[in-house]
């Protein structure tokens, strides 16, 4: 099971528990842009996007922005307060979005077995998320590591359409995805025009990027 697999698994898991007044659970709605919680505040909380799209964002010492994630309907995010209450990232809504928000303290002690299954396979798949990054960061050159981060984002956001493609319908920005990457704006705009002259990706009607999933797959292999 892939990550996004198991983080919708478990968020819809929380989503249901919410529902059925199990959880402790508040419903929230955030406008575009406002920020969900800020690197520093505590907060002893999970959240599960019923709707929208957020991001979470840290800062260098040196002040250089890092993207570390995008999230989507029935993700959740927010885990790392379960080290420490105190808020190592700042989450901001990208659109309006509304979140199920969670106590840590029911999540920990549910005694709901698919729960807590559920909840370990979620945080065992993002390590797994988060060792992969690693390793693209230390043997892909940053065009790769853009090929790479398109081709999770298709698959985690995109309409699948037939033969190969992936239509994402999101709106991502360059400065959002050159946060991910680790490389500046105009760097992107370079490498998203190569892979545009190459077919690997397309901007369409109705949707914010086209991905060819098997052309990407392939670049991202090549050596």
């Amino acid at each position: 099971m892939n990550s996004e697999n198991s983080g919708n698994c478990f968020g819809i898991r929380l989503h249901t528990a919410a529902l059925a007044g199990q959880a402790s659970a508040t419903r929230l709605t955030f406008p575009k842009s406002s920020h969900i919680y800020n690197c520093g505040e505590e907060d002893s909380h999970l959240y599960v996007v019923e709707s929208g799209q957020v991001k979470t964002v840290t800062h260098s010492r040196e002040g250089k922005r890092c993207v570390l994630s995008i999230y989507g309907q029935n993700d959740v995010f927010g885990e790392l307060c379960l080290l420490s209450g105190a808020r190592a990232e700042t989450a901001t809504a990208m659109r309006r979005t509304t979140l199920i928000r969670i106590p840590t303290i029911w999540v920990t002690g549910c005694q709901d077995h698919g729960i807590r299954e559920a909840f370990m396979t979620h945080l065992t798949a993002r390590l797994s998320e988060q060792q992969q990054t690693i390793a693209n960061l230390v043997t892909m050159d940053s065009e790769k590591r853009l090929a790479a981060l398109l081709l999770t984002l298709g698959r985690k956001f995109g309409e699948r359409r037939p033969p190969e493609t992936l239509v994402i319908k999101e709106r991502i920005t360059q400065d959002e995805l050159s946060g991910m990457v680790g490389t500046t704006r105009s760097r992107i705009g370079y490498f998203l025009k190569r892979f545009t002259d190459a077919g690997l990706v397309q901007r369409v009607s109705g949707a914010h990027l086209w991905v060819d999933e098997r052309g990407l797959a392939e670049y991202v292999e090549s050596e």
